[in-house]
C-alpha cells in the first residue's frame, strides 16, 4: 500500500508562505535542488489544491525556457509526467498530466491506494495536507525548514488541537542551513 506524505518547504517558525503570500524564501540552491528532484523520483502521483497547482503550471512550459540548467530540465521531465490530482470547486479543467478529482479527498486516496499506484502519493499544499491530516490520512510528514522567520502566513501544520505521536525516519543537514525533518505517523 502506497504511503500519503506531505512534503513542503517550510520556514522555522512553521509557515509555507509568509504573511504577504511571498515565499521566495524557498527559493533551492543547487543541493537542495538535487534534493526535490530526488523526491520525485519516489512519487506515484502527486495531490494538490487549485493555489499550488496553479503555482505548478509554470512547469508546464518551462522546458521552452533556454535558461533553464540541465538539472531543471530533469526536474521538468520527471514533473510533468507524474500524475496529479487536483482537487478545486472553482476550476473546470486541468492541463497536463493532471485531473480534477471526481471524489472526496478520502475517496481519492482509498482508489489510488487500492489500485495500481507504484509509489508515494504526496500531498501538498497546507490546505489540502490540513484535511488529509483531520481525517487521519497521512503517513508521513516530511518537512524542509528553511532558516527564517516569516512571522506569519500559512501554516505547515494544521491547527487542529489533534495530538498525532511521530517517529523521526531521516534528517538530513544542507550547507545552505536548510534541514530535511523526516516523520511518521505511529498508529
Amino acid at each position: 500500500m502506497s504511503p500519503v506524505t506531505y512534503s513542503m518547504n517550510v520556514s522555522l517558525d512553521g509557515y509555507i508562505v509568509g504573511p504577504d503570500g511571498g515565499f521566495d524564501w524557498t527559493e533551492p540552491d543547487e543541493e537542495v535542488f538535487r534534493f526535490w528532484t530526488d523526491e520525485i523520483r519516489e512519487l506515484g502521483v502527486y495531490l494538490l489544491g487549485r493555489r499550488l497547482y496553479e503555482t505548478m503550471l509554470y512547469w508546464e512550459t518551462a522546458d521552452q525556457d533556454p535558461s533553464l540548467d540541465d538539472s531543471q530540465r530533469e526536474w521538468i521531465s520527471l514533473w510533468n509526467p507524474l500524475p496529479k490530482v487536483v482537487f478545486s470547486t472553482t476550476l473546470s479543467a486541468v492541463q497536463g498530466h493532471a485531473r480534477l478529482a471526481s471524489g472526496d479527498l478520502t475517496e481519492e486516496i482509498t482508489r489510488l491506494r487500492a489500485g495500481s499506484t507504484k509509489g508515494d502519493i504526496a500531498i501538498g499544499g497546507a490546505t489540502l495536507a490540513a484535511e488529509a491530516a483531520e481525517r487521519g490520512l497521512i503517513d508521513e510528514y516530511r518537512a524542509v525548514v528553511h532558516p527564517v522567520l516569516v512571522g506569519g502566513g500559512i501554516p505547515f501544520f494544521p491547527r487542529n488541537e489533534r495530538r498525532v505521536d511521530l517517529e523521526l525516519v531521516e534528517t538530513r543537514t544542507f550547507d545552505s542551513g536548510v534541514v530535511y525533518l523526516r516523520h511518521r505517523v505511529t498508529r
